[in-house]
């Protein structure tokens, strides 16, 4: 007897998932894993921050973007959730009114971590080939470094990576570098931190 074949997973599956993971169907797999830690969530909100003034709200720079942060997307069966997505207005120029959006991004930026790793660097990246996404970031908060990919017919290619101590001008937003090490947050050495400084006298 013929085994069946898997069941794909329904926005149903999704919505019924506890508010405190994120979940997105991908490849047919419901596939859950923890809100971001906060050094994730620190260099999301940077970045954003970096492109938005720039490359959104045209100062200092081209303008010209749009950017969300965690948009559901709705990329033909799957529904994946970037960290970071940014279309160009002429591409999204009505901002839909449902909670998830069908149009691809011009570019996502996908933030590492070892629940989402495996996601980000296999299959996710290549959906978003497939749904001709032009440019894909991902940055790595733990090791302190950010690859920049442009999608060449159906794969990936690798423009170039930015360090700690080095500025980022990845395209699609060469034109305004911002030094890396402005998503990472000063790290404070704990109080029983041997390395630590004695507090000041009072």
């Amino acid at each position: 007897m013929a085994e069946a074949s898997p069941r794909w997973a329904t926005y149903a599956d999704l919505e019924a998932v506890p508010d405190h993971l994120v979940a997105e169907i991908v490849d047919g797999v419901l596939e859950t894993h923890p809100r971001p830690r906060p050094l994730h969530s620190i260099a999301s909100a940077r970045l954003s921050g970096e492109l938005d003034r720039p490359f959104s709200r045209g100062r200092g720079g081209p303008g010209g973007w749009i950017f969300m942060i965690e948009p559901e997307l709705h990329l033909g069966p799957h529904v994946v959730v970037p960290d970071l997505a940014g279309w160009r207005v002429e591409r999204l120029p009505v901002i839909p009114k449902t909670a998830f959006i069908e149009t691809a991004p011009d570019w996502i930026c996908e933030i590492l971590s070892p629940s989402t790793t495996r996601l980000d660097r296999g299959p996710k990246r290549r959906i978003y080939a497939e749904f001709g996404v032009g440019h894909l970031w991902l940055l790595d908060p733990a090791n302190g470094v950010l690859e920049g990919f442009a999608l060449v017919g159906d794969r990936w290619l690798l423009l170039g990576t930015a360090e700690r101590g080095e500025a980022v001008a990845l395209p699609p937003f060469d034109t305004v570098p911002f030094p890396l090490d402005d998503l990472f947050p000063v790290e404070i050495a704990p109080p029983d931190d041997p390395a630590a400084p004695p507090p000041a006298e009072t």
